[in-house]
């Protein structure tokens, strides 16, 4: 009797186990899990590795300390404490430095950290537990606090210790003594100074630039006056019991907006010298229909380099300039497309040789580095092939390698090469050779952190020795959706509407997938400029959403269409003047393929997409209205002749010199064709699509007779920003779950 019961016990404890495997195995994601809004979206994210470099040692950085990391090994020492560096610095209450994510060791030589608290910056010496240095609580005007919460750029040179900052909209330099000086007095929403200009185009992120020792400034000035404001409004927040006085009434909030057409800002180059206390303006010319972009200086301080760009975008020219004077001193190199040039990265000299520079361009066709002298004589080519140089890393200056990310190896990889600049060879250097890589580059170019992923790899982080090829895992993260019922992610090619060009796709099947069955199926769609969805990343970089959708059900489909980026001149530029329309052809091939598929449902096919995803959305639902039956646009441009010049017009020219393809692109006249359920989100207060976009399209369908839904997030940009977008993939989710299934 007693052996019975055992044995019954141990059948039980046996039935139980696989009961509580199987309910492991069933567990599901919900969007608090997998949207970057929610509340438990860092438990469900890969594990990463926060890091530094010192000279050429690794540091780890976390919150509260700092580490040094064995190269070999990846042992870890503890260098500095956050609460030794407040205690030091005497910081208390507001003043607290609060974390060491963002430090820095800016000196190779010394044992010094970098640290900013919300007034100040210290450089503390964790040897000597002191505080070699602070700037100060900088302020101006007596009550204004610069580096409050008015402060609109900043800008910090680790040579001479000096800051160019913007606050109140003038622009200050204060040198490593803390001595202020007052750059501009007529700073304000129309002149704006040393920040970002070109609407962050031409691979435009700020407008302070130190040259290399910190005694000069260029800076850019901004003349936005005689551009037409757009009148976005901020609602009040919610308030139940408003203190007395308190406006109840929307104000308004204009934005400066040059739309295609248009007239545009003016930019002017300036430039500041701490030795003289003088500021001089680049001798450029007439500002009016130019841009000027990717500012170099030259390692001696003397020179500053820069791209300038016609309006039409399809001459550019770069051009050197003496820093003291302003004056030009030549026009070193010229490149014109019948389409357009668009220059992304500045020059970058030799540290070797500082008479010779490296510069990037797509002139045969294709993303790839070129050697020229100072004078702007090409020496040569330094790497050609039918694929894409995607950025510059570093160099090593011993080896007289340059460093750099391309996709060589595949065209939707990501991976860590090295070339010689004397001899050409190429070396792939990264761990793997597979994935997509992700490097940062040791002060003498000898030591590389390669931080990357795999489709079936979280994250894994090794430290390579560039010069012996030697790799060292320092870190593999565990994967965070284990004993999850996952979906399976695949990839694979298709042709492109050319018939010869192969076009990635990304595809997911249901959770419990049946190839009995028939499913659902939503196409994701972005399909514009300087953007991918399809690579070589966790799960084919799928996003969280699909994982989501397929939990309930449905086929994803995703397909990077001619147009998108890291594939050559050509692929991208076949779009020119007619947005949309080649791309439709390449996604209508995707859903041929989906059609071959015996476990899609052709006729429950949906489309989502923000931004120019917004605008595929819509497009393939009226132009295709008895392929797709629901839709999701989310920020939709409507009409080209309503965005941005600068990127409007690159691809579309304008509306005077192009209008058939204006109008042959344009939503307004397809309203009239929508059939399917369509729904279009927005954030009130988008300053890049602006709203007029999709109020318009909704007139459009009035006076048409077709019912699109509209929903609106008040107050929020383009992007729907923290909890808030958890809410807004419940809504895309819903509007699937209600009208495809």
């Amino acid at each position: 009797m007693k052996g019975k019961l055992k044995c019954f016990g141990l059948m039980l404890a046996i039935g139980l186990l696989s009961s509580m495997s199987a309910m492991a195995q069933n567990k599901q994601f919900t969007l608090e899990d997998l949207n970057f809004g929610g509340v438990n979206y860092r438990k469900f994210y890969p594990e990463n590795r926060y890091t530094t470099w010192w000279g050429d040692r690794l540091i780890r950085l976390n919150l509260d300390y700092c580490a040094e990391v064995d190269k070999t090994s990846g042992k870890e020492k503890r260098i500095v404490s956050l609460d030794e560096i407040n205690k030091v610095a005497g910081l208390s209450g507001s003043e607290l430095v609060r974390s060491l994510y963002y430090a820095a060791f800016p000196y190779a030589d010394k044992p010094v950290i970098s640290v900013e608290n919300s007034g100040e910056r210290f450089l503390y010496n964790f040897k000597t537990k002191k505080v070699e240095w602070r700037s100060g609580v900088l302020s101006t005007d007596p009550g204004h606090n610069v580096y409050g919460d008015e402060k609109q750029s900043s800008e910090w040179n680790s040579a001479s210790r000096a800051t160019a900052f913007v606050a109140g909209n003038q622009l200050y330099v204060a040198d490593a003594k803390g001595n202020i000086a007052k750059l501009t007095t007529d700073g304000s929403r129309d002149i704006v100074y040393g920040q970002s200009v070109h609407r962050d185009e031409f691979g435009i992120n700020g407008g302070l630039f130190w040259s290399p020792k910190g005694s000069r400034l260029a800076f850019y000035r901004m003349d936005q006056s005689m551009v037409t404001d757009y009148p976005l409004v901020n609602i009040p927040e919610i308030d139940w019991t408003p203190k007395e006085g308190q406006s109840r009434i929307a104000t308004p909030e204009p934005i400066k907006y040059p739309m295609a057409g248009e007239t545009s800002h003016k930019v002017t180059v300036g430039v500041y010298d701490l030795r003289t206390k003088k500021t001089v303006y680049l001798q450029a010319g007439d500002p009016t229909d130019r841009y000027f972009t990717n500012i170099a200086w030259s390692p001696d301080e003397t020179t500053i380099y820069m791209f300038e760009l016609n309006r039409d975008q399809n001459d550019c020219r770069l051009v050197s300039y003496d820093a003291a004077t302003g004056e030009k001193k030549g026009e070193l190199y010229r490149e014109t497309d019948e389409k357009y040039v668009e220059p992304l990265h500045p020059i970058v000299f030799l540290p070797w040789d500082s008479s010779k520079f490296i510069m990037q361009s797509q002139k045969d066709g294709y993303n790839h580095l070129y050697l020229f002298n100072k004078d702007g004589k090409e020496i040569k080519q330094i790497t050609n092939g039918k694929w894409v140089v995607m950025d510059f890393l570093g160099f090593d200056a011993k080896s007289h390698d340059i460093i750099y990310y391309s996709n060589e190896a595949n065209p939707i990889q990501q991976n860590i090469w090295t070339v010689n600049v004397d001899n050409g060879k190429r070396k792939l250097v990264d761990e793997s050779g597979k994935g997509w890589h992700n490097g940062t580059i040791s002060a003498s170019g000898r030591y590389i952190l390669d931080n990357y992923q795999e489709p079936t790899v979280p994250r894994k982080i090794s430290i390579i020795n560039s010069e012996t090829a030697k790799c060292f895992n320092y870190f593999t993260a565990p994967d965070p959706w284990k004993g999850y019922n996952l979906p399976e992610y695949s990839t694979g090619t298709i042709k492109a509407a050319d018939g010869v060009t192969d076009l990635y796709y990304r595809l997911v099947k249901p959770v419990n997938f049946d190839p009995k069955k028939k499913y659902p199926t939503v196409v994701y769609v972005y399909g514009g400029p300087h953007a991918h969805n399809v690579d070589a990343r966790w799960h084919w970089a799928s996003r969280s959403w699909e994982t989501y959708m397929a939990q309930k059900g449905y086929v994803l489909f995703i397909l990077d269409n001619r147009g998108s980026e890291n594939r050559g001149k050509a692929f991208e530029q076949v779009t020119f003047r007619h947005l949309g329309q080649e791309e439709m052809k390449d996604q209508m091939k995707g859903v041929d393929f989906l059609r071959t598929l015996s476990y899609v449902d052709t006729t429950r096919i949906g489309v989502h997409g923000w931004s120019f995803g917004g605008f595929m959305t819509i497009s393939l639902m009226t132009n295709h209205p008895d392929v797709f039956k629901v839709g999701v646009a989310g920020g939709p441009v409507i009409d080209w002749k309503w965005y941005e010049v600068m990127y409007g017009e690159r691809y579309m020219d304008t509306p005077q010199t192009n209008p058939e393809g204006y109008r042959q692109t344009s939503l307004l006249y397809k309203a009239k064709d929508l059939k399917g359920k369509l729904q279009i989100i927005i954030g009130l207060n988008d300053p890049v699509v602006v709203p007029q976009h999709e109020f318009s399209f909704l007139k459009a369908c009035i006076a048409a007779g077709t019912q699109p839904d509209f929903f609106v997030y008040p107050g929020e940009p383009h992007n729907m920003r923290g909890h808030q977008s958890v809410h807004l993939h419940e809504r895309i989710t819903q509007y699937f779950e209600d009208y495809l299934k």
